[in-house]
């Protein structure tokens, strides 16, 4: 190498180092996370899918979208003590009619702070078909844990970075658009970025139709989706959380997990355990001095219950969003393995959700337990 090229490197040495820094002050400070979460109730809900909806497509196309339900079901969740819900967003929804979708979002929207919930809205997610259609969706398969749930995006556009531009213009818009609304709780860039749902659609699965590089790709998408929502310059914190791993350390986290506690505003999780292992994810994130919430827990012949893990996480002021609500299209009631095995009939014990259709709740004493911790 010669002097000329040396400089060169050096120069661009530091630039990609000036850049790098740039990128992680973007971060909120650990005072400004935990100044911003000391004005925050006990954050507790559930992901949120209408019983109408099989999928985010059929939740926000106009012509399946159903404010009337899910009228009904925030009300439902308010009934509880529930604060906030965590609710995924579509790009192909956006891509089809973005004024018309940003139109149902403020519907939303109205109808959460009708209910007292301040919702955390999902941009992406790496989880289930990554072949998503727009139109009409298909009917659930019988007795399938979400026969009929999306990725975002599918894996056209994931795996063409000649496409990734629509998916920047996506975030900015819909980020920049509601940055300032405080009817939203926080944004959370990609749900599981490298899940490579290996015993669905990926290699042990059935139908196989998963992309063979996919979780390299999350990886990659999800620190390009911090880097977009951070140009929209949100007032609300943004996430992604860690599903899998050893946390104890930032030497032992895996390049995603990392990335993802070295750039969240606020820490979020996901645990389907028992409350040992619950308690001992706390402590290891806890351990970066930032605001916990846990995303995605409850599956009650796993060990997840809310009776198991919700004095924990309230004593140890984290937030709690479960995965299942109201049981419908998505047949979350059946555990994940009825990929694998037919299920004819209803669980003898519901893997998510609270309540039935019509609102009665699947076991009225774990609804008593929820609005005691609540103080509803």
């Amino acid at each position: 190498m010669n002097k000329t090229q040396s400089v060169r490197m050096i120069a661009l040495a530091v630039l990609l180092g000036a850049f790098s820094f740039m990128a992680s002050a973007q971060q909120w400070t650990p005072k400004k996370a935990n100044d911003w979460y000391k004005t925050q109730p006990w954050l507790v809900g559930s992901n949120f899918l209408p019983a109408s909806a099989i999928n985010q497509l059929e939740m926000w196309q106009a012509e399946s979208f159903d404010p009337k339900r899910i009228d009904t079901e925030l009300g439902y969740a308010e009934s509880l003590g529930m604060n906030t819900m965590r609710v995924f967003l579509h790009d192909m929804v956006w891509r089809q009619d973005a004024k018309g979708f940003k139109k149902r979002i403020d519907q939303f929207l109205a109808l959460c702070a009708k209910h007292k919930i301040r919702p955390m809205l999902v941009l992406f997610d790496s989880c289930w078909d990554p072949q998503p259609k727009l139109g009409k969706q298909h009917a659930p398969v019988l007795g399938r844990h979400n026969s009929g749930w999306v990725q975002g995006p599918g894996a056209a556009i994931l795996s063409d970075k000649t496409k990734w531009e629509s998916l920047r213009s996506y975030v900015k818009d819909i980020v920049g658009t509601y940055r300032n609304d405080k009817r939203i709780l926080a944004w959370d860039i990609v749900n599981e970025p490298d899940n490579e749902n290996a015993n669905s659609y990926g290699k042990n699965g059935k139908i196989k139709t998963e992309l063979p590089n996919k979780a390299q790709l999350g990886v990659e998408l999800v620190k390009a989706g911090f880097g977009w929502a951070r140009e929209a310059k949100p007032t609300q914190p943004i996430t992604a959380g860690p599903w899998k791993g050893d946390w104890s350390s930032l030497e032992k986290m895996d390049d995603m997990n990392r990335f993802l506690v070295q750039n969240s505003d606020v820490i979020t999780f996901h645990n389907y355990g028992p409350p040992e292992e619950f308690k001992k994810r706390v402590a290891e994130l806890k351990k970066f001095g930032r605001p916990v919430i846990c995303t995605e827990y409850m599956a009650r012949p796993a060990g997840s219950t809310f009776q198991g893990s919700l004095p924990i996480a309230k004593a140890e002021k984290v937030g709690m969003i479960n995965w299942g609500f109201v049981s419908g299209k998505s047949n979350t009631i059946y555990p994940w393995d009825s990929w694998q095995k037919q299920y004819t009939a209803e669980p003898p014990v519901w893997f998510h959700d609270i309540f039935r259709e019509n609102g009665q709740p699947y076991i009225p004493a774990e609804t008593a337990f929820i609005k005691k911790m609540t103080g509803k």
